[in-house]
């Protein structure tokens, strides 16, 4: 599924700036009773899919299997702000959980060497992995209005 593009970046952009950030992504959907909720995750970039992991038995995977539709929102927090926000649709993968975990622990924390890595391991075989699949997404640069006219150059495609 291609998604629909709106704002100044290209698909390439887009898929540069996520590939960069390592910043947690922020994810919403609806609980049991309706509300929405916004949880922050790790995530990564591939193949058109924004991936996370998080234990079977949380809550938003409950939430998630229930209704798959989702928003999310990755944006820099520091000046000048830009980011990518759009809809998308979740599945549930439990096989792939433990893959998904070792990516994240590499791409936050760097290796697998830590202590905080290590307990994250220790509970690998109870992760579930999140594939958000985009069906819209939308890029924003306020670099311009916020640098005085000069814009700093959009990640590189």
């Amino acid at each position: 599924m291609t998604a629909i593009l709106t704002g100044p970046w290209s698909r390439e952009q887009i898929a540069d700036f996520l590939d960069q950030q390592a910043i947690p992504l922020r994810l919403g959907c609806h609980t049991s009773s309706g509300w929405p909720v916004v949880a922050s995750h790790w995530f990564v970039y591939r193949d058109g899919a924004l991936w996370c992991a998080t234990q079977a038995r949380a809550k938003i995977v409950r939430y998630l299997g229930d209704d798959p539709r989702c928003a999310f929102e990755l944006a820099t927090n520091g000046v000048p702000y830009r980011g990518v926000r759009g809809q998308g649709r979740a599945h549930i993968d439990p096989e792939r959980g433990p893959e998904v975990l070792r990516a994240l622990i590499a791409r936050y924390l760097g290796g697998d060497e830590s202590e905080f890595a290590q307990w994250l391991l220790a509970r690998a075989r109870d992760e579930v992995a999140i594939r958000i699949e985009p069906t819209r997404l939308r890029s924003w640069d306020f670099g311009r209005r916020m640098t005085g006219g000069v814009s700093p150059a959009p990640p590189e495609a």
